[in-house]
């Protein structure tokens, strides 16, 4: 049997050990996911309706009203919640967007970009792009980037598959151009360079669990307080290994779940926590990206 490839292993002695801008040691990302109106639907004449949520009742063959209510309510009332509290905080978020969603909600996305955060692809609709074929595949990297970038006024350079990527799509990205990063890993709590290809791609992994998604079933979170509990231990946690060796933090944010009002006071009470201590640099991934590929002496990037 012939065991598939796997990185296993981070360079250790070899990687870069700068600090990140201001000297700061930790760098922490905040990623507002946009997915609602980006999920699958059969109203909206999709294959089939999407199944995860706070409830596991999926209906089949037909629309379901109930499905799409539930994700209406992040732009209705979630969204306004999550980036008041961010922009108090003075944190430029890094806005993850399904682009049939910024069609939908274009004022949304192009305000969140004229105040400062970070536009970036979460694919076109909101589905994992496994199996996929690779010109199918590449048209809809194309159009997220070419849709995202009319709607935001700039060109989006980071890419997020939702789930699991296809065997092709960071070789897509790179040969598209217009992509510094992509998110598509969980390996790590430090960026690092794509191997192979002439041009550098960064990675910066992303993480489940520092994330609301855990207030679904089976995750474990309950109360607000739980976000702010357990997004604050692996907070404490990676400053203090940080004063010897740099690292990084993602917290993953979504307008339909942290933006209720029963959750939403644990996203306040993580960001006064953080906020309060020093050597932390708060900064979207595409800014991280930039301060990665500093400290590995390449220049600042450019899109193809």
């Amino acid at each position: 049997m012939t065991l598939a490839a796997r990185d296993f292993l981070a360079p250790r002695p070899e990687a870069p050990v700068a600090a990140w801008p201001g000297g700061a040691r930790l760098a922490v990302s905040f990623v507002l996911n946009f997915e609602e109106g980006a999920e699958l639907s059969i109203a909206d004449g999709d294959e089939r309706n999407e199944p995860v949520y706070e409830v596991r009742d999926e209906v089949l063959g037909a629309p379901d009203p109930c499905m799409g209510s539930h994700f209406e309510y992040g732009p209705r009332a979630g969204y306004d919640r999550i980036l008041a509290l961010l922009e108090a905080h003075g944190i430029r978020a890094t806005v993850s967007t399904c682009a049939r969603a910024a069609e939908r909600l274009p004022a949304l996305i192009a305000g969140a970009a004229a105040r400062g955060h970070e536009i970036s692809c979460h694919g076109y609709r909101w589905e994992s792009h496994a199996g996929m074929a690779p010109g199918a595949e590449a048209a809809i990297i194309a159009r997220c980037h070419a849709s995202l970038s009319r709607i935001a006024g700039q060109p989006p350079v980071g890419w997020h598959t939702r789930s699991a990527a296809s065997a092709q799509t960071r070789q897509l990205l790179r040969a598209h151009g217009g992509f510094l990063y992509d998110s598509d890993a969980y390996n790590d709590d430090l960026p690092y360079l794509a191997p192979g290809g002439e041009a550098p791609h960064v990675i910066l992994p992303y993480s489940f669990d520092t994330n609301d998604m855990r207030f679904g079933p089976g995750g474990g979170f309950v109360f607000g307080a739980d976000f702010a509990r357990y997004c604050g231990d692996a907070f404490d946690w990676l400053r203090r290994e940080a004063q010897t060796r740099p690292r990084m933090m993602s917290v993953g944010l979504h307008q339909r779940i942290i933006g209720r009002p029963g959750r939403i006071g644990g996203l306040a009470q993580l960001l006064a926590h953080m906020t309060a201590q020093e050597g932390v640099w708060f900064a979207t991934r595409a800014e991280i990206a930039q301060a990665w590929r500093a400290n590995c002496g390449l220049p600042p990037w450019m899109p193809a």
